[in-house]
């Protein structure tokens, strides 16, 4: 009977969410300018009857469903869009130069204001509690779970559940793991000084390409052999910068790179070794440095409960043949910030169309979704948060 009133709700809803996706498609937002969004969301939600919260951030926000007095059930979408050109040709391609939801987010929102829209629904006042959040920059370091963990918006979240597309997941089947999903990551800025000089005379200045050198592949080496190997620690530089001419040496020089890391106790630990390894580099040299290092987020750690409550719901609602074995990856998510309040699962949906011959990764211009997702997406949500309900107590 429950299913025979998801499939109803869902078909109601199915051709209007596909649009939504379109629509945030086509006016993408950045981390932290996501107004717009939380506009479109907020009027939906509304219209149907479901009071909005603002969140303690500029934008995003939340809405809870249902009633009584038991444990939340939270469902997260993330809402923003990268800094990448968008390079399809489609109808619903970014209307806005240099930004588009090369990350899938727009699917995640339209799947969970779907959920929302069915939950509402299938709940009434009295059925348990299910609180949606729409959260702001996901893409940024720090984000918007960094910001929002510690307020009301995961007080009584007995757990929480969250969906990111998988490129390399055909549409209809979703990767579940329990423990760590996704890794940490943090970013690194190492500025370095010196007097500048003649390349002619090295030995009287500092010579700052020589350093940059040094450091780009010193310190990823220097950090394997302080580390556990089975943390996979990799430090990876995406943009130095350093003089003008072949034959001057700068006074200034610029790196910029990444760190990750899959295991936790190795991230709480790695800031200081970076710190004084930069420094046992470049002080001999004669160099002076800034470093900036700005923490991310810690692995996403799927708590075992959760996985099996999620594997239940894709099973409900796909089959079992739908469950698929994801493996930990090395990008970084910052909804491993809210499992720090409550256990949760995170999965990953499916979005490649069956006749896809290629894989256009994530954070590519030309990445592109099978929006047949959305129901599949809306359908294992729905399962997730009655389940937990079931599970977790209503």
């Amino acid at each position: 009977m429950r299913d025979r009133r998801l499939d109803e709700l869902l078909g109601e809803h199915v051709e209007e969410l596909v649009a939504f996706r379109r629509r945030l498609h086509e006016h993408p937002e950045l981390s932290w300018e996501e107004h717009e969004t939380t506009a479109a969301l907020r009027e939906r939600l509304e219209l149907a009857g479901v009071v909005t919260h603002a969140l303690s951030t500029p934008t995003g926000l939340r809405a809870d469903l249902g009633g009584g007095d038991g444990p939340i059930v939270l469902l997260r979408a993330d809402i923003d869009a990268l800094p990448i050109q968008d390079e399809k040709a489609v109808a619903y391609r970014s209307t806005v130069d240099g930004v588009c939801h090369a990350c899938g987010h727009d699917v995640h929102t339209a799947v969970v204001l779907g959920a929302g829209l069915v939950l509402q629904r299938l709940l009434g006042d009295g059925g348990g509690r299910v609180r949606l959040l729409f959260q702001p920059a996901e893409e940024a370091m720090p984000g918007g779970a960094e910001a929002l963990h510690r307020t009301e918006v995961m007080d009584d979240v007995a757990v929480a559940f969250a969906l990111h597309c998988d490129p390399g997941l055909e549409v209809g089947r979703v990767g579940l793991r329990a423990g760590p999903i996704t890794s940490a990551a943090d970013r690194v800025v190492i500025r370095l000084h010196g007097p500048g000089g003649h390349t002619a005379r090295p030995h009287l200045t500092s010579d700052l390409v020589f350093i940059l050198g040094r450091l780009i592949t010193d310190l990823p080496t220097a950090l394997s052999k302080l580390t556990d190997a089975r943390d996979a620690l990799t430090m990876v530089f995406g943009r130095v910068e350093a003089g003008h001419a072949a034959n001057v040496i700068p006074t200034h020089a610029e790196l910029y790179g990444t760190l990750r890391v899959r295991g936790r106790d190795t991230w709480d630990a790695v800031q200081p070794m970076v710190a004084e390894l930069v420094s046992s580099i470049v002080t001999p040299l004669g160099a002076t440095y800034e470093l900036d290092y700005l923490r991310g987020s810690p692995p996403v750690d799927n708590d075992p409960q959760a996985v099996a409550v999620l594997r239940a719901a894709v099973t409900a609602g796909l089959g079992s043949e739908a469950v698929a074995a994801a493996a930990q990856s090395v990008g970084n998510e910052d909804f491993s910030w809210l499992l720090e309040r409550a256990p949760g699962a995170y999965g990953r949906l499916g979005v490649r169309r069956p006749d896809a011959t290629e894989i256009t990764d994530l954070h590519a211009g030309g990445f592109d979704v099978d929006e047949g997702c959305i129901a599949v997406g809306v359908r294992v949500l729905v399962h997730a948060a009655l389940t937990a309900l079931d599970t977790y107590g209503r």
